[in-house]
């Protein structure tokens, strides 16, 4: 699994972080290393969305956090895959 949005919002599900924080968490749970560009391209459009919202802050690094509607998105994404997973998982009994 390396969507990226996916990652980013699993990732704000845990608390606001700031983009590095999110980098490091992702690649801890997930095994995947999200380039910056990637990563910052992801919360461009993530933002756009409205799943995630930027945080005004005193330090240079902004931390970002997940809003209702990508709680929701996550949440529908999550769901999605559980039942592929579920599907594939029954699938391969038989192959």
């Amino acid at each position: 699994m390396q969507d990226p949005t996916l990652l980013v919002l699993a990732s704000l599900a845990d608390g606001e972080k700031h983009g590095y924080a999110i980098m490091l968490d992702v690649e801890r749970f997930a095994g995947v290393r999200l380039g910056a560009g990637t990563l910052y391209g992801a919360i461009t459009r993530m933002e756009q969305q409205g799943w995630i919202v930027g945080i005004d802050s005193e330090d240079r690094r902004r931390p970002y956090r997940l809003t209702a509607s990508g709680r929701r998105y996550l949440e529908e994404q999550t769901a999605a895959l559980d039942k592929l997973v579920k599907i594939s998982q029954r699938r391969l009994r038989h192959a």
